[in-house]
């Protein structure tokens, strides 16, 4: 099949289009930009810097990917955007490139981003994450794979949110996020385990029931998270998934979200 490009379009030749493109009217694609097979990017899209988008990845009206990043410490160097394959861009979304030589900006495969959304510099998104219209993620934010944002929610520069949890809308994050939880509010708060998205995922009842006994333990105890953790790892069958969970708030440098 062969690429369509819009005769108002503006691609540079040093670019790199793979085959079955379409790339709507007005829109510019940079000289260092690597775009795969079977993409469509809309019109007045700006696709710049030194930006990957891979395969099969739609782009909607007025998205800006690979634009430099809102960072003072910034000064033009040559840093990287990564967008998987399967990722949809809604309209006037924004994602800005690194500030890190070492770890470009990136979001993963089969990622939604609805329209407004905004990707700071130096952001990590793994598979599978949905970000609803409008949230905004301030830089060097990690988030793992299979989690959901609502919208209108802005969250903090360095918050980590772990695997599955889900973020209500119109939220403000603050702190880390831990793995399988929902939470929401100004103040931000943990309100239980993300039972339907752990069903929606294959959860067996074993692990769900584990999980629902770690959230007990951890969020409605009296104990500290010291003592949490203790009595966690003396009383549940450490599973994959409680093991994720421990590992994660070891780690936090932000705290962890109660």
């Amino acid at each position: 099949m062969r690429t369509k490009i819009h005769k108002t379009a503006i691609i540079h030749k040093d670019s790199q289009i793979d085959e079955n493109v379409e790339i709507g009217p007005n829109t510019i694609i940079g000289s260092q930009v690597k775009i795969g097979k079977n993409v469509k990017i809309a019109s007045n899209v700006l696709i710049d810097g030194k930006t990957t988008v891979g395969d099969g990845c739609k782009i909607f009206h007025s998205a800006v990917v690979g634009s430099e990043p809102q960072d003072l410490k910034y000064k033009g160097e040559n840093t990287e955007t990564v967008i998987g394959s399967g990722t949809i861009i809604r309209e006037f979304v924004s994602v800005n490139r690194s500030t890190d030589f070492k770890n470009p900006t990136k979001i993963g495969n089969n990622c939604l981003l609805m329209a407004y959304v905004h990707c700071a510099h130096d952001c990590q998104l793994d598979d599978n994450v949905i970000l609803a219209n409008c949230v905004n993620l301030s830089g060097h934010i990690q988030i793992e794979k299979n989690v959901i944002i609502g919208g209108m929610t802005p969250i903090h520069q360095f918050v980590k949110i772990g695997c599955y949890a889900f973020v209500g809308g119109f939220s403000r994050v603050t702190q880390d996020v831990a793995p399988y939880l929902l939470g929401t509010g100004i103040p931000f708060k943990i309100v239980g385990l993300n039972s339907v998205g752990l069903k929606r995922n294959n959860f067996s009842k074993k692990k769900m029931k584990i999980l629902k006994q770690m959230f007990k333990i951890f969020y409605l105890s009296d104990l500290n998270t010291s003592q949490a953790v203790s009595k966690i790892k003396n009383e549940l069958e450490i599973i994959d998934e409680i093991k994720h969970f421990l590992d994660f708030v070891k780690a936090s440098e932000r705290g962890i979200s109660k």
